[in-house]
């Protein structure tokens, strides 16, 4: 064979092994004919990127009111309890101005749950003065009787004998404050005619002005106020109303209830104080999920315990009083009223 001829042959020989690699790497880069030896497996997600270790918390934030008062002493008490209860809701609390505010920030979901007095709720939930409200209620928290505190030695003894003297009604956005309205146009008496009103930015500035002679009175209500505590600790009398002030107030605001304050429920309390009052609400705003309030409303249920361990208001916050108090049950939040079913308080 001659040299040209053995060149050409040695030529064929190596051109496909030259193409061999070009071709080994196009395949190798193709999914459907890799050998599955060469194949690297995708890693894994780690067990905490699929699901969280720790479990996560609903974060609700709480509208109370001004500092010092009767809310934010409550609120903080029913956050705590539920926080240390339950480890999937953290209540959150918020200093608002009270109940006026509470709602217009319910309304436009500034605040996921607020405490309201009875009588703003009574008048959002009715449509008084104000388009019907959409907010429900999740539960029902105390009784207020609407009462006044005034020094130990002062002569005053009746809610008459108080006309024309200086008086503090609390904040201006306080639903004691409302309360005290209607209890007095109950009477046939108006708060700015009748009195010497004055109005506090804060509810914990009440009590100093008793005791250093600035009013004569300061108003407020409920059990365990933290108002009327302070005065009574030094000395001081509560005033409630006679049985006759109680029935012609209630023939004109037949929502307002007869209610009682034991005797020995504050420092110094020797006798029974009769008034009437209302029930103070945790209302919702518009929209919360069924399913959170549902959730809520067991929560606040199964911290009962440590919630009375906490403040003096809270053997009051059962579901049966929120039943009683509701104005109608379709007030109740959907997600609540189906948790009172499930524990057999309403069909």
């Amino acid at each position: 064979m001659t040299i040209t001829l053995r060149l050409a042959a040695l030529a064929l020989l190596i051109l496909p092994l030259a193409y061999v690699p070009a071709y080994t790497a196009t395949k190798k880069n193709s999914p459907v004919v890799q050998p599955k030896s060469e194949s690297k497996p995708e890693p894994k997600p780690s067990p905490t990127a699929q699901k969280p270790g720790p479990m996560q918390k609903t974060t609700i934030i709480l509208g109370t009111a001004t500092p010092g008062g009767g809310f934010p002493l409550f609120g903080d008490a029913l956050a705590a309890a539920v926080n240390e209860t339950d480890p999937t809701i953290h209540i959150d609390t918020r200093n608002t101005k009270g109940s006026a505010e509470n709602i217009p920030l319910l309304e436009d979901n500034k605040l996921d749950i607020a405490l309201v007095a009875g009588e703003p709720a009574y008048e959002a939930l009715a449509g008084i003065g104000r388009p019907i409200t959409s907010i429900k209620i999740i539960t029902a928290i105390y009784s207020n009787p609407g009462m006044f505190v005034v020094k130990g030695d002062s002569e005053y003894r009746t809610v008459q004998s108080l006309v024309g003297k200086p008086i503090a009604w609390g904040t201006r956005d306080s639903g004691l404050t409302l309360l005290a309205r209607y209890v007095m146009d109950g009477l046939g008496l108006d708060r700015e005619k009748d009195f010497q009103a004055t109005y506090l930015d804060k509810a914990g500035d009440g009590p100093a002005m008793v005791l250093d002679g600035r009013v004569a009175a300061l108003w407020g209500g409920g059990v365990g106020w933290p108002g009327f505590t302070t005065v009574t600790q030094a000395g001081g009398r509560l005033i409630g109303l006679s049985a006759a002030d109680a029935a012609r107030i209630r023939k004109k605001h037949y929502f307002l209830k007869p209610l009682v304050v034991p005797a020995g429920t504050y420092p110094n309390q020797t006798e029974i104080v009769s008034s009437v009052g209302s029930w103070s609400f945790v209302l919702a705003r518009q929209g919360l999920d069924d399913e959170l309030a549902y959730h809520l409303a067991k929560s606040i249920h199964r911290s009962y315990n440590n919630l009375v361990k906490r403040v003096a208001q809270g053997h009051e916050t059962t579901p049966q009083n929120t039943v009683a108090a509701a104005p109608r049950v379709v007030n109740i939040h959907p997600g609540v009223q189906r948790y009172l079913r499930e524990i057999g308080i309403i069909r």
